[in-house]
């Protein structure tokens, strides 16, 4: 089986940013899976997360853009479903993290995946899950 990583909200916009030392990583991990050496996953939510503050800050055109710009990018989005939902609401229970962060930790423990971030609040969740801490250095 192929190594999987999830990324958040965080990994994202770092990448939309371009804020190094995390874009830099988050590009190679995209390199990566356009290969298929590995499988990339973003919860729906997070990427709804993702919009919402380019939009918020740019504009609805510039957020319209940057969704269809992320759609082109090879990575799975996944759905919230009902499963998913209420894993993530574990999370949330259980640690003081972010709606939406809980369900890119709930993504990564279904998963088995590597939770790539920077977010403080989903590095406290290592041990838990295997977290990347992703850096921005700009």
């Amino acid at each position: 089986m192929r190594p999987r990583f999830v990324l958040d909200a965080w990994a994202i916009l770092a990448l939309l940013q371009g804020e190094e030392t995390a874009a830099s990583r988050v590009k190679q991990l995209l390199e990566e899976a356009s290969r298929g050496d590995i499988e990339l996953f973003l919860s729906i939510i997070n990427l709804g997360e993702v919009i919402y503050r380019i939009g918020k800050e740019r504009g609805e055109d510039e957020a319209d853009e940057t969704l269809g710009q992320l759609g082109r990018l090879p990575m799975t989005v996944l759905p919230a479903s009902e499963e998913a939902v209420f894993a993530a609401v574990r999370f949330k229970m259980h640690h003081s993290i972010s709606y939406a962060d809980a369900f890119a930790a709930a993504a990564s423990e279904a998963l088995g995946a590597s939770l790539v971030t920077g977010d403080p609040e989903l590095l406290q969740l290592e041990g838990r899950l295997t977290v990347e801490k992703l850096a921005r250095h700009t």
